[in-house]
């Protein structure tokens, strides 16, 4: 009898050239690698001390100066000046400076599509699942083998599937989906497990929506998450699917760890409440809490989409009084349509501070730090205490729509 196979089982046999079942532990090739600037000394710094003499393939290594850009303190030119000397030495060709975050890079760019496995130095590398493929973070001892090497071990994840059918409400987005399954799961219920999403409604989301659920899943303790490439896929990517990829979907009899099934109308907008973000709660039972400020971006809800969200919830009116609204676009291009098309000119007159893109608010370097006792509700992935400037500042996640009606309110409100 041939065994049947999850999606995340195939991509990884597929690589390793041999059947996989869960628990297996497999040396894979990667396709791409991406490094950031935070982690660039200590890679470049691990490789050398490892010994090696030449990077494995610069075509497939991407550099990615993002969550230090513009510099906040003087050691960040370090970062800068030791991640130059690394590309000049063993002549990397995939540089981006300033141009977005890494995550919205390594798929708006092309650099990961269907069936690749990839890997990160950051934990929201799981975010190129949108696209069909294995990714996953991992740390600089890691990725300087992978740089000498080109391959990594892995163990196989157990599969917890998440089927959602049906249709949402008007004022739910991805971003309230993926919160209150990491809500049911909890932040360690999926630990070193893929979360394979599937159903009526996730066929219906675009691949900026998927990005936002395999972005997230880390926050359950994944150590990936996938969705089947389809047509949407196809465009995105700019490419045409090939039969293997149209068929990279979990076989009827694939055994997975559970299956978890949703209605999509039961879903509402919600929000992770200080200072976990497995603590999920309805906004309707958050409308009493006032907000200082208001953040709409990282690569979790940096997305066109999610900007013309916000834009239609602001146009032709004004924030809250003593609000700050930040709003940080994921990459270059897509500050450039957003500018073209006139959301930035709606969520400026509305009052809106707009960034560079970059990860520096969301990451807890530059641009909006918080002071004791403020309250932010943020479009980003993490809520931990002192993740935006002071450890006293409480901090609520949410949805694009949601942050958008907070910052017009002055208090927690739903779209």
């Amino acid at each position: 009898m041939i065994r049947q196979h999850t999606v995340i089982e195939k991509i990884i046999g597929r690589n390793a050239g041999y059947d996989v079942k869960p628990g297996d532990i497999v040396t894979v090739s990667a396709d791409r690698v991406m490094i950031h600037d935070i982690f660039i000394p200590f890679v470049s710094g691990k490789f050398e001390e490892m010994g090696f003499k030449n990077v494995w393939d610069p075509e497939k290594i991407v550099l990615i100066y993002d969550h230090l850009v513009p510099a906040s303190t003087t050691d960040d030119t370090r970062h800068f000046r030791e991640g130059d000397a690394f590309v000049k030495k063993y002549g990397l060709i995939h540089v981006h400076r300033s141009d977005g975050i890494c995550h919205q890079l390594m798929t708006e760019q092309g650099y990961v599509r269907p069936l690749d496995i990839a890997f990160g130095t950051d934990s929201h590398t799981t975010t190129y699942g949108c696209v069909g493929a294995f990714s996953s973070g991992i740390g600089y001892t890691e990725m300087a083998g992978i740089l000498g090497t080109g391959e990594l071990w892995v163990r196989v994840p157990e599969t917890i599937k998440i089927e959602i059918d049906g249709s949402f409400q008007d004022n739910v987005m991805p971003k309230d989906v993926i919160l209150r399954i990491i809500g049911d799961l909890t932040a360690a219920g999926a630990t070193y497990k893929a979360l394979e999403f599937t159903g009526t409604a996730v066929l219906e989301m675009s691949v900026a929506g998927r990005m936002t659920m395999s972005n997230m899943a880390v926050e359950a303790g994944a150590k990936c998450a996938i969705f089947s490439p389809d047509e949407k896929t196809a465009e995105y990517c700019g490419i045409e699917l090939t039969d293997e990829m149209k068929e990279l979907k979990g076989d009827h009899d694939a055994v997975y760890e559970r299956v978890i099934k949703y209605d999509a109308a039961s879903f509402v907008p919600v929000c992770a409440c200080p200072s976990q973000v497995d603590d999920i709660k309805p906004v309707s039972e958050l409308t009493e809490i006032t907000v200082d400020q208001v953040f709409i971006g990282s690569c979790t809800n940096g997305r066109y989409e999610d900007l013309l969200a916000a834009a239609e919830i602001l146009k032709g009116k004004k924030i809250a009084p003593f609000m700050r609204l930040i709003v940080t676009p994921a990459s270059r291009d897509i500050y450039r349509k957003a500018l073209g098309d006139g959301l930035i000119d709606i969520l400026m007159d509305a009052g809106a501070i707009v960034t560079h893109p970059g990860c520096g608010l969301c990451c807890g370097r530059t641009g909006g730090i918080m002071a004791d006792d403020e309250v932010i509700v943020a479009t980003n992935n993490r809520n931990f205490l002192g993740r935006m400037g002071s450890s006293k500042v409480r901090i609520y996640l949410a949805s694009p729509k949601t942050a958008a009606m907070t910052a017009l309110k002055g208090y927690i409100s739903e779209a």
